[in-house]
């Protein structure tokens, strides 16, 4: 790990595409659910940080792929690490949606 290896911020879109590639993978919004109403990436759950815990209401398994995102990668960024303390073996931070050019479900 470099210097400054902690500016680098993820792709949410090559991320987008990699998890359509990746069967069975979650996508994860990690946002309010406020927030998720008002725009998400099409076929997203939305399981907020606050809510972490109850992400195997959405996965059906600790080896599943997780992609997870927010609005700006902070909260995304917090749910990895939360997900991996839990037991979480394959999970993606995204980072942001504001960063994000596909399309978005409303």
């Amino acid at each position: 790990m470099g210097l400054f290896d902690f500016l680098k911020v993820p792709d949410i879109n090559q991320g987008i595409e990699e998890y359509k590639n990746n069967a069975g993978a979650v996508l994860l919004d990690v946002r309010t659910v406020e927030e998720y109403r008002e725009g998400h990436i099409p076929n997203s759950k939305n399981v907020p940080l606050q809510n972490i815990a109850k992400v195997k209401s959405v996965v059906s398994g600790k080896d599943v792929p997780l992609y997870v995102y927010c609005y700006s990668g902070s909260r995304s960024r917090q749910a990895v690490n939360a997900l991996k303390s839990m037991g979480y073996s394959n999970v993606n931070d995204l980072g942001g949606i504001a960063r994000y050019s596909g399309k978005v479900v409303r």
